[in-house]
């Protein structure tokens, strides 16, 4: 089945509710004006149930079909919260929160889901449940995590959990996916090198943490390089390097390191924390110095099941016609605590040519809503059919 009509109908719809999140964004798990619009709308669609609260500021609703002969339940899942990035897009609905902005697309996938939800409840063609998550603080909160913790996938009984993400680069309305891990785990570190301070003109007199510092950044490297099978994938990325004075003169008596390390397997992520750790302790002992090292799990691995993978796939053919092979990525997603409680798939829509996410000139392309909400629509009518 193509793009189903009746979104091409609601597009103007729901592009004003995309836009109206847009100008409103909101950060982490502070979304309370999003999830409110998002509770209104559900509420007013006729859902079976909405609850808030999960999750702290999380959104579930109920959708259930014409009926339920199997006992099976269906999650669909869309994340609301933006990003601290000053918007430049110069849109006549950009951001009117200072230092905030949706420079992701989640203000797009809340209004394609919503979309979903508002034909799911006129038609309900479909034999099960329909459980539709909106969640907070994908961004760096572990909003899936916090909706998870507080019982998401048994207390409403949710058998498959299925998302999407806009994806910038990849022609607009196309769909693109990958079985097994595809996005990494985000593990973030900080390490505190501390030596001896004094005169820059006597550093015999020193332990020279910058030094030790120095030699640690490039030490790290051999993570990946000598300790991390070389058909793997991780990466150490040192990106900070600062230290506890910026005089000219003086030799600090401390320097900090930060960083993260992306891994898309849980034994590579295991030996990179602990070869991280030991590498920083012995090379700071060489200089005569200390290393404390504060390792700070992030996101796990995400891991599309198998047959997953294979629903996600026929539904994006019917939708759009073919489904492309994604590339892994290193970047995180909070999904994968979901995908860790039930098997499932996380599917990549494409934006078009676009800025990339993360980026202050960054905007969803509302010509893909249709597609969007086709396959969050198609995705319960497949896996839940009539007889």
């Amino acid at each position: 089945m193509p793009i189903k009509n009746r979104f091409a109908e609601m597009l103007p719809e729901i592009t004003e509710w995309r836009r109206d999140i847009h100008r409103h964004p909101e950060i982490l798990f502070d979304v309370h004006r999003t999830a409110g619009l998002v509770r209104d709308r559900l509420r007013d669609f006729g859902c079976d149930e909405v609850v808030e609260g999960i999750g702290r500021t999380g959104v579930v609703a109920v959708i259930r079909g014409k009926t339920d002969t199997g006992g099976r339940t269906i999650g669909l899942r869309a994340d609301m919260d933006a990003l601290p990035i000053h918007e430049e897009t110069g849109l006549d609905y950009a951001s009117t929160v200072p230092g905030a902005m949706h420079a992701c697309g989640h203000d797009g996938h809340t209004a394609m889901l919503l979309g979903a939800a508002k034909y799911l409840a006129e038609t309900r063609n479909f034999d099960g449940t329909c459980v539709l998550i909106f969640q907070p603080a994908e961004e760096g909160g572990g909003g899936g995590r916090e909706m998870c913790e507080d019982g998401l996938m048994d207390r409403f009984g949710i058998d498959e959990v299925y998302a999407m993400h806009n994806w910038p680069g990849v022609p607009a309305g196309t769909f693109a996916i990958r079985p097994g891990p595809f996005f990494a785990a985000t593990d973030q570190f900080a390490i505190t090198v501390t030596g001896q301070g004094g005169h820059a003109a006597k550093p015999h007199e020193t332990v020279d943490p910058v030094v030790a510092a120095s030699h640690m950044v490039l030490a790290l490297q051999t993570v990946a390089s000598r300790n991390v099978d070389p058909t793997q994938q991780v990466v150490v990325s040192v990106t900070a390097l600062k230290t506890s004075s910026n005089a000219f003169n003086v030799i600090p008596g401390a320097a900090m390191l930060k960083g993260t390390i992306r891994s898309l397997d849980a034994g590579v992520r295991k030996l990179a924390g602990e070869k991280l750790k030991h590498i920083a302790t012995s090379t700071a002992a060489t200089f005569g110095a200390q290393a404390e090292v504060d390792w700070m799990p992030g996101y796990p691995v995400m891991v599309n099941s198998e047959a997953g993978t294979e629903h996600a796939i026929a539904v994006a053919r019917k939708v759009g016609g073919d489904c492309a092979d994604a590339p892994l990525i290193m970047g995180g997603e909070d999904f994968a605590y979901l995908l860790e409680e039930r098997p499932g798939a996380f599917i990549l829509l494409g934006n078009g040519d676009s800025a990339p996410v993360h980026s202050a000139g960054y905007n969803f392309n509302d010509e893909i809503i249709p597609a969007g909400c086709s396959w969050f629509a198609e995705m319960v009518e497949t896996r839940l059919p009539l007889d």
